[in-house]
């Protein structure tokens, strides 16, 4: 018997599944068959990006799922993004198009400005050229053009992501349509806290990625994953659930909407099955207490550009 999460109303009055599928990494044909099985447990919020190569596969998931009658249309929410090339106003429509075309589902749920830095245009491969040549468009005339695609009926919500307290602030106070998420890495070590409350705030959902950390990927002792922790394990045995399922109840318990990525259908089961039990005040606490700060996903090598939003705090 699938699961479903429950929803978030978001700030447009739309509704978005409190847990999604990432699938940053998947390719191919993993990419078809994670999102085949995602959707078959009871997943209905997918996340891909242009920058993923995978918007092709996810679309063709979701189309053969609903030519088998397991969902409508309507039914998924499904989330792509805008990528650093195409932050010029008068790439992103084009952008947008060829997100639309790759996924091939009718319309997008939600288009996200994946990132405030901008890279020079250099067509419409994802660029990959190291070091990155930057440009300097201005993240409030990106949006702007943004804004516009609402007009088209072809995407419902618009929002950003990896953008900071300061960088949120100006969108909200320069351009007509909020964002309605700010999708961010956020885990025990990273959680975020005090983004989450400045964008709850202002009525912005933080989406969560990289939710279970990445312990094979870790930077250093200070930031490993929570997941082997003995803490962790004794709330685990507490409720009969998983480690990974601790950690995903606790950044629902703190408000955020995670996206865990798996491409395994016992794991996809796992990480949905978070929706009978709540952590304690003091169990959240204990979750708290891994935070350092310190981020396991590494954009370090864009930090001389203008926008580089991880320069304060939060």
């Amino acid at each position: 018997m699938p699961l479903f999460a429950p929803t978030v109303t978001l700030n447009n009055g739309l509704k978005m599944p409190v847990l999604g599928l990432g699938t940053w990494q998947a390719r191919e044909g993993e990419a078809v068959e994670a999102v085949k099985a995602a959707l078959d447990a009871g997943y209905r919020h997918i996340d891909t990006a242009y920058l993923y190569g995978n918007e092709k596969e996810v679309g063709r998931a979701i189309r053969d799922k609903i030519a088998e009658d397991v969902i409508r249309r309507e039914d998924v929410f499904v989330t792509t993004k805008l990528w650093n090339t195409f932050h010029d106003p008068k790439h992103v429509e084009e952008a947008f198009k060829r997100s639309m075309a790759n996924l091939d589902i009718g319309y997008i749920d939600l288009y996200l400005m994946h990132c405030p830095v901008s890279f020079k245009f250099s067509g419409w491969q994802v660029q990959k050229s190291d070091p990155v040549e930057f440009s300097e468009v201005d993240i409030v005339d990106t949006y702007r053009a943004m804004e516009k695609l609402l007009e088209t009926g072809k995407v419902k919500s618009i929002g950003v992501s990896n953008f900071n307290s300061e960088q949120i602030t100006r969108i909200v106070n320069e351009c007509k349509v909020r964002p309605v998420t700010n999708q961010v890495e956020c885990n025990p070590t990273l959680n975020q806290r005090k983004l989450i409350e400045f964008c709850r705030k202002l009525g912005i959902v933080i989406t969560a990625y990289s939710p279970l950390g990445r312990p094979n990927q870790s930077s250093g002792n200070d930031n490993k994953s929570a997941i082997d922790d003995p803490r962790v394990l004794e709330i685990a045995k507490k409720y009969n659930k998983s480690p990974g399922q601790i950690i995903l109840r606790y950044l629902l318990d703190i408000g955020t909407v995670p996206i865990p990525k798996s491409a395994n259908p016992d794991r996809l089961r796992q990480n949905i099955d978070l929706f009978d039990f709540k952590l304690s005040a003091e169990e959240i606490k204990t979750m708290d207490g891994f935070n350092t700060g310190k981020r396991i996903v590494d954009i370090a090598y864009l930090a001389d550009h203008k926008y580089f939003p991880f320069h304060i705090e939060f």
